[in-house]
């Protein structure tokens, strides 16, 4: 007989300053170590995109944030490939040395990893990014010409893309205190923010997968580089992860589809503990999803399960998060794993306000 399969989801929200999944693929070590215990694990760029360096997990699903808030809502399937046409926008404003930086690393990843990859695009007016920062501390952005990027998307579409890698110059300011904070492990990535708006926006009109690489002058050395943020300054680009990324990314699908994956199979979803707002998390937890909150991974939010309502599992660490996970993958109550275990107790028929006698 065939086991069902156990699948789990993976959210670390983008520019909230997460201990862990805050900085440049800092959270793929925990993707790593799930996927050993699921089947199929679905997560997002945010935790899979490491600039230069990545992983591939084989039954791991890299989908863009709003693409998982449609799935969580039982909108959208998702349908595993093992090969995308990636189309490339490039944003007018980047620079032609750093322009030719990025085709070097488009054509690098067809001719070293034979990534399917068609001709670029450049959009027809800058993009002009701005970013922000909350009250909170969280980031996010604009984009002047949005109509612009959506035009460089529908030629790629019409050629035969399947998702879209997008590359939009954003600001230098290799002087900002928020900047220097980061470079050292501490605040809030200035740029996430502002990338998961472009990436929304393609997704949300087109239906196809979609991940963003911001174009940046190189900054200065620094010594005392944090390890979390040291994978962002290897190299010129941040495009490596994004074409790997989106070269097996599931499509979407709103009918149903043999082999496509709804939200009503999703077992479990891992979430940092003080980060529940979020649509996919809303959602999921009206369904059967058991929701793991992870207490260590703390964010400049402070939005829990409990002052939502929502019922969730609390843990420490992510460690204890992937003990859950192997418990219920092995049809194991987690209670049993400790010394004492309560006995069980009658319902009270006054407070269930049901017919039920007990059991």
């Amino acid at each position: 007989m065939n086991k069902p399969s156990f699948t789990v989801g993976l959210i670390v929200p983008t520019g909230i300053g997460a201990a862990i999944g805050g900085y440049a693929g800092d959270a793929m070590p925990v993707a790593r170590a799930i996927s050993e215990v699921a089947d199929c694990l679905i997560t997002h760029p945010n935790v899979l995109n490491g600039a230069q360096l990545y992983w591939n997990l084989p039954n791991a699903l890299y989908v863009e944030g709003y693409g998982l808030d449609q799935f969580a809502a039982g909108h959208w399937g998702l349908l595993p490939t093992t090969s995308n046409r990636i189309g490339l926008i490039l944003d007018q404003a980047i620079e032609p040395d750093l322009k030719l930086r990025h085709l070097q690393v488009a054509d690098a990843a067809r001719a070293t990893l034979g990534l399917n990859i068609l001709d670029y695009v450049v959009t027809d007016q800058p993009l002009n990014v701005e970013l922000r920062t909350a009250k909170s501390g969280a980031t996010w952005g604009t984009i002047e010409h949005p109509d612009s990027l959506l035009r460089a998307a529908e030629k790629l579409i019409q050629a035969g893309a399947d998702a879209i890698a997008v590359v939009a110059r954003f600001p230098d300011d290799t002087g900002s205190e928020a900047l220097q904070n980061y470079r050292h492990g501490q605040g809030v990535d200035p740029l996430s923010g502002a990338e998961a708006v472009i990436s929304h926006l393609i997704v949300r009109t087109f239906h196809v997968p979609c991940a963003h690489a911001p174009a940046l002058s190189a900054l200065p050395l620094d010594p005392d580089l944090s390890p979390r943020s040291a994978a962002e300054e290897l190299g010129h680009t941040f495009l490596p992860c994004v074409l790997v990324g989106l070269s097996r990314a599931p499509r979407f699908t709103e009918f149903p589809k043999a082999h496509a994956i709804w939200v009503d199979q999703m077992n479990a979803l891992v979430i940092p503990a003080s980060a529940c707002g979020g649509s996919a998390i809303l959602h999921l937890s009206q369904t059967r999803t058991r929701i793991i909150a992870v207490q260590e991974n703390q964010t400049k939010l402070n939005v829990s399960a409990e002052a939502l309502g929502i019922r969730a599992t609390i843990v420490k660490s992510y460690l204890e998060a992937i003990g859950i996970l192997i418990c219920d993958r092995a049809g194991i109550n987690p209670t049993a794993l400790s010394p004492e275990i309560a006995a069980l107790k009658r319902f009270d028929q006054s407070i269930r306000g049901s017919q039920l006698t007990g059991i």
